[in-house]
């Protein structure tokens, strides 16, 4: 046991000059692995820190995300017609329909927002298996090492989560059936390139990629902004040097 405290001790020692956001956490993290008690951070600590500092992150981004406008009004995760239906809008568009198309992306925003509600619980799932192992490792990572750990233990979760929620609120809305008319309409054309019909999949995915760039952001806050840490033990671990 104590070789592998020692093991992990020089791992954090190593990585510290990788990540200067962290430097003093990861001086502390060394001191009591390396032996000395007084005043320094343990690896439970640590864990429950990151843990913390994970469901607050999840916690603002969900609000941010299902509030009114939460993607309508944020132009860095606003769903938009597929990429593969961007020129049916814009003939649309140029023929006086626009403002259908508004109403469109207007339904799939909405949907998206409704679904985020329901990501909390996924996330939460995710980060109370995380372990010590886990939180060393997103100490030792990039600025967004928590966000692309939240990627990796909960996308399937998300999206088995998301996608009947999207469903239901495309299918309310009319965003179905009038995407799913603008395609086959185009797919009869002679000589186009075929647009996948299935909005739900894409609509899926998008609103989950923009769920995921509002948690780096909020990752980003607590790291680098000591107002963003809102207990004693998050000012503890994120702590700047």
């Amino acid at each position: 046991m104590r070789k592998l405290l020692l093991a992990s001790a020089l791992m954090i020692t190593v990585s510290s000059c990788q990540s200067q956001n962290f430097g003093n956490i990861l001086k502390q993290a060394n001191d009591v692995l390396g032996g000395s008690t007084s005043g320094a951070l343990t690896t439970e600590e640590i864990g429950r820190g990151l843990k913390e500092a994970l469901t607050v992150g999840i916690k603002n981004s969900s609000s941010q995300a299902s509030a009114l406008d939460g993607y309508l009004g944020n132009q860095t995760i606003k769903l938009l017609f597929p990429p593969e239906a961007q020129k049916v809008e814009q003939k649309l568009r140029d023929i006086g329909l626009g403002k259908e198309c508004d109403k469109f992306i207007t339904a799939l925003n909405r949907g998206a927002e409704k679904a985020a509600e329901k990501a909390v619980p996924v996330f939460v799932d995710a980060i109370t298996q995380m372990t010590i192992q886990d939180a060393l490792g997103i100490l030792r990572g990039d600025k967004d090492a928590a966000t692309n750990y939240l990627k990796r233990t909960s996308s399937v979760a998300l999206t088995n989560a998301f996608a009947p929620i999207m469903q239901d609120a495309i299918n309310s809305t009319g965003a179905t059936k009038l995407y799913g008319d603008i395609a086959n309409t185009y797919n009869k054309i002679p000589f186009q390139q075929k647009i996948n019909p299935d909005l739900q999949q894409y609509a899926t995915q998008k609103a989950i990629d923009g769920l995921f760039l509002l948690v780096a952001q909020e990752e980003q806050k607590i790291r680098d902004n000591p107002t963003a840490r809102v207990s004693d033990l998050l000012k503890r671990v994120f702590g700047t040097k």
